[in-house]
């Protein structure tokens, strides 16, 4: 049953100790008013110069906790009032006041107000009373408020100590891994240019030299790439993720060959094309080889296996090297985290592949999950929507 109060009975609870004569006062001063549920009838830090009582339905009042939390305060039903604060001075309202439901009110404006205060002292003494309790009301909220504001600024505080830290880290971990590569080039460079080298020994430091300009060129277009990915991806299209895998393999053969790893492709024989961008998956999947490659050591098997599920393909990668501890399982997609040792295995590189690997999945609406077993190997598991004509 909808509760209805009459004003002659709310305006006493709003008023302490208000005569029967003064009552009709401020009802005649007053006006009913109905709105609809929804209806927004006080706004957090308005001025307004309206006092309300709630002869039916009722209202919520909440207050902005900080940009991104409103906190429900309380609800107020028939027989209870709020906005007292207006009629006194025009200080900002402290909360919003929302119709939960259609709700009836009686509404008085300062102006009236002040009229009745003329004429009444028993009405002035009772808004005192009243003002001077919502005021510790409003001081407990102030204070949770600024309590928020501080573990926030703590928050940020950390955030950015961590960030200059990371940045920090960033700049030596790069002069770390150009300076090696740098200076090996250099020195045979420097050697090929004043001619002292045997003839025998000239393709060996060609290579070498090669080889360590490529690791050069990775390392900068790996830096370039996460900046480009940071930004709008072009249009999707639809993208055959087994041909993908096949470029990957035939990119990387002479790579595994080289540390005894088998890399292999299984895919099903009618794959869904994935929806999405060619180059950016491609450079998802090679940072995923590569690691796979990277940390199996001891050699062992790489398999690159595509199959379609419902609207979904998913693509997995699977190695038999060191898997990943459980204790830093959670961070390994965290940009420039890397492991730099195993046993008495010694790994390279800034960490940005599977930071890489993981921007780009998300951004094609996908997911990229990791299981791992230390000692047998470890699984990423790709998801990505199929492609819908």
């Amino acid at each position: 049953m909808t509760t209805i109060r009459t004003p002659s009975k709310i305006i006493p609870r709003a008023f302490p100790g208000i005569k029967p004569k003064e009552i009709e006062q401020v009802i005649s001063k007053s006006r009913v008013t109905t709105y609809k549920s929804g209806t927004v009838l006080c706004r957090e830090n308005a001025v307004e110069q309206t006092f309300y009582m709630i002869l039916e339905g009722d209202v919520e009042v909440s207050k902005g906790i900080n940009q991104q939390e409103t906190r429900l305060l309380k609800t107020l039903t028939a027989g209870d009032f709020f906005g007292e604060m207006a009629l006194i001075h025009n200080a900002p309202r402290a909360a919003t006041v929302t119709a939960k439901t259609d709700v009836v009110v009686l509404e008085l404006d300062k102006a009236e107000f002040d009229q009745i205060l003329e004429q009444s002292p028993s009405v002035s003494m009772a808004m005192v009373h009243e003002i001077s309790q919502r005021l510790r009301q409003n001081d407990d909220l102030a204070i949770e408020d600024l309590r928020v504001r501080a573990a926030e600024l703590a928050d940020a505080y950390q955030r950015l100590s961590e960030e200059d830290h990371t940045r920090r880290e960033l700049l030596t971990n790069i002069a770390h891994e150009l300076r090696t590569p740098l200076m090996a080039a250099n020195g045979y460079l420097q050697i090929l240019q004043k001619g002292t080298l045997p003839p025998e020994q000239m393709n060996e430091a060609i290579n070498t030299t090669a080889r360590n300009v490529e690791q050069i060129v990775t390392l900068v277009n790996d830096i370039l790439f996460m900046q480009e990915v940071e930004l709008v991806m072009p249009e999707f299209e639809p993208v055959d993720l087994a041909a993908i895998a096949d470029r990957v393999v035939e990119a990387y053969a002479k790579k595994a060959l080289a540390r005894r790893v088998r890399l292999a492709v299984r895919k099903d024989r009618h794959l869904t094309p994935a929806a999405g961008d060619p180059r950016s998956l491609e450079r998802a999947l090679t940072a995923l080889v590569d690691n796979a490659i990277k940390f199996s050591p001891n050699g062992g098997d790489v398999e690159i296996s595509l199959t379609s599920r419902a609207d979904q393909v998913l693509v997995l990668v699977k190695d038999e090297g060191i898997g990943i501890p459980p204790e830093i399982r959670a961070r390994i997609f965290d940009r420039f985290f890397h492991v730099e040792k195993n046993g008495d295995h010694l790994f390279g590189g800034l960490g940005l592949g599977l930071s890489i690997a993981r921007q780009v999945i998300q951004q094609h609406k996908g997911t990229l999950t990791v299981e791992s077993v230390v000692g047998r190997g470890s699984t990423f598991r790709i998801a990505l929507p199929g492609w819908r004509r």
